[in-house]
């Protein structure tokens, strides 16, 4: 704290030569803006400076104004006050010292208006109560340009600071729940933690700043701060029971102040790690939709219940085999008004008939399928089909392919189903009950009745 007050002595020590040049100074009027008014902060880390690389400053991008870069809101609070100027998604800009900087530069060379829009304050009032604002935003080419470049170099600093603490085997650290020293590769640490203690902040080859993380982490858990739910509490020992009984040795991950210690943070400009993962096809432009056109190329074919033949509509492989086979299964289900599970079997019973090479319609048996085929085409055993209680058995619910997608083109209507209940056509599976008199003696409740009478 004492260097500002030097720097004051020094820059006036022309202007007072009545003897306070080596002491403390005079505050008048126009060092008001000099006062000291927040209280300042020391580094945290031992050896820490007050030099301008240590805590380095950002100017305003039009006059001499400068503040911490830690401080950034106050420079752009000061920039709309006292130039109007507005900085539009400042949270997206990678680097906002090389940022202002940039256009601190452009300011100078060209007017203001050549690169914001002006917004107009008031405009319904008098002229002399109008205002104008001025607006900085990625609509502008040449500001998207410069921010998207300020990320990707961002993001390579990032990646060679990651390289780096990946092939570092100097880490050093302790372990924040037993308080086991590690040395070596930080992986040594994290990996410890996440087996020993269940606490798992991701992969190390995710994480960047590692050191820092940790540090922050081990702060929290210093102030009595739980990771997840943040609350804090009067003692090391109920923080630990709450951790554990509540399972909260991890991190809160709306806290955005871990952001900075992930590599996904870095990757797109302005997406945090949740909109890069939560990202799905809602979000392609219109114009990609068309490439979904591709699933048509191989569609999903049912195949015929007497050849090899493939249709891709039920349309189509009715029409198929009503013209080669004779059989027309709509006029079948329309004729003996088959629900969704009659259609079901129905088709099970001739793919099991047909694997069979056995006609339903006559019942024998033939050496081949092309045997099968011929003799069912030319004796029109196609539509011949047995009496319904020879197919609609429970046996056939299940299919005779498992890949038979003609099971999954046939019609479900809720209108069949409900006419069935109404009928009372309901297929009840019963017990066995013709041995009902073994069944009761060999019944186990009679061993329990037995050794409950003996033990009375």
């Amino acid at each position: 704290m004492a260097a500002p007050l030097t720097q004051g002595v020094a820059a006036g020590g022309e202007e007072y030569s009545d003897g306070n040049r080596g002491g403390a100074r005079v505050v008048g009027t126009e060092d008001s803006e000099d006062c000291i008014l927040e209280p300042l902060s020391l580094p945290e880390g031992p050896g820490g400076s007050t030099t301008s690389e240590a805590s380095p400053s950002v100017p305003c991008v039009f006059c001499e104004e400068r503040v911490p870069a830690a401080e950034q809101d106050k420079l752009l609070k000061h920039m709309i006050i006292e130039h109007k100027i507005v900085i539009a998604d400042v949270k997206l800009v990678a680097d906002f010292p090389r940022y202002i900087l940039y256009w601190r530069k452009r300011f100078a060379e060209q007017p203001i208006t050549d690169f914001c829009s002006v917004i107009r304050i008031n405009s319904t009032a008098p002229l002399e109560e109008q205002d104008n604002y001025f607006l900085l935003c990625d609509v502008l080419p040449e500001d998207r340009v410069l921010r998207e470049e300020l990320q990707k170099q961002r993001l390579k600093e990032i990646l060679e600071q990651q390289q780096q603490e990946r092939n570092d085997n100097s880490f050093h650290g302790i372990c924040m729940f037993c308080n086991e020293e590690f040395l070596g590769n930080r992986s040594v640490l994290l990996n410890h933690m996440a087996r020993e203690h269940a606490f798992n902040i991701g992969l190390p080859d995710n994480i960047v700043n590692c050191s820092e993380y940790l540090r922050t982490l081990q702060k929290k858990l210093d102030d009595l701060q739980c990771l997840y739910c943040e609350k804090t509490f009067r003692d090391k020992n109920t923080l630990k029971d709450h951790m554990r009984k509540k399972q909260h040795r991890r991190i809160n991950p709306k806290n955005r102040e871990y952001d900075q210690f992930y590599v996904i943070n870095y990757l797109e400009l302005g997406k945090s790690w949740e909109e890069v993962q939560s990202e799905d096809d809602r979000e392609l432009p219109d114009h990609q939709e068309d490439d979904w056109s591709d699933w048509e190329e191989h569609p999903v074919a049912a195949v015929c219940l007497f050849c090899e033949k493939r249709a891709e509509t039920m349309e189509k492989l009715c029409d198929h085999m009503e013209d080669a086979h004779g059989f027309d299964l709509l006029k079948i289900k329309s004729e003996l008004g088959l629900n969704f599970y009659q259609q079901v079997k129905l088709v099970n019973f001739i793919r099991r008939q047909v694997h069979q090479c056995r006609c339903y319609g006559c019942r024998v048996k033939f050496n081949s399928k092309a045997d099968l085929r011929t003799h069912m085409e030319e004796a029109k055993h196609t539509s011949l089909l047995p009496e319904v209680k020879t197919w609609d058995q429970p046996e056939y619910y299940f299919p005779t392919y498992e890949n038979d997608t003609l099971l999954c083109t046939l019609s479900d209507s809720e209108s069949d189903l409900t006419a069935q209940e109404q009928n009372g056509n309901v297929t009840i599976i019963s017990e066995d009950t013709s041995k009902l008199r073994a069944l009761k003696q060999s019944s186990v409740l009679n061993q329990l009745l037995l050794h409950e009478c003996l033990k009375n």
